[in-house]
């Protein structure tokens, strides 16, 4: 019965996503994600950028011991989250703040998450970085989708679309900062759009 209603409930996510333009993950990017959370087996993740609650749903049916903490700061989105949560039956597992993760208070969140997912503003990665480093334990792992940006993270930035420029140079910025950050151990998967893994030493 949970099984059928969950596989409802994202069927009903997709069609929505695609209706109103909703950007979820692509299915071999969370395939991907999945497989590396199960090797991980992490205990909390956090999510910055729940969209309306997909991968969320997704990483608590994966692993069923976990608990997720997702934030999302737009109304409607964060709206039929809570909504698609409550119908996938998963409800117990996740746990989702209406807020921007960059002004939320991090005594509202638990001490320490085994993962952190980042799939927000992508012109904002390393502020989201710089806030919730903290909170991962030395052996914790962050995820960070689409640092492929759809292919335009390797085009010359004269060719990218004039308003997408500032994101796609923070984005590069952020991922070279990583790859040399002293304190994690970075890689950078194709897979999706691109999701880069950093282990903190």
């Amino acid at each position: 019965m949970v099984n059928n209603q969950l596989a409802t409930t994202l069927g009903e996510m997709r069609t929505y996503a695609a209706t109103h333009h909703v950007p979820i993950m692509e299915d071999q990017g969370i395939r991907v994600l999945l497989d590396l959370l199960k090797q991980q087996q992490p205990e909390r993740i956090l999510e910055i950028g729940s969209a309306i609650g997909f991968s969320a749903i997704k990483m608590a049916e994966a692993l069923p011991a976990c608990t997720v903490d997702t934030v999302e700061r737009d109304d409607s989105r964060y709206r039929k989250a809570v909504e698609f949560i409550a119908q996938s039956g998963l409800g117990n597992q996740i746990r989702i703040f209406h807020a921007d993760a960059l002004e939320l208070e991090l005594a509202s969140l638990k001490p320490q998450y085994d993962a952190i997912f980042i799939d927000a503003a992508k012109g904002q990665y390393e502020r989201f970085f710089d806030k919730y480093e903290a909170l991962l334990p030395k052996g914790g792992i962050i995820y960070c989708d689409n640092m492929a940006m759809h292919g335009l993270s390797d085009i010359p930035l004269s060719e990218v679309p004039r308003r997408k420029r500032t994101m796609i140079r923070n984005l590069a910025a952020f991922k070279e900062h990583m790859l040399s950050h002293s304190g994690y151990d970075t890689e950078l998967l194709s897979s999706g759009d691109g999701i880069m893994i950093c282990r903190k030493r």
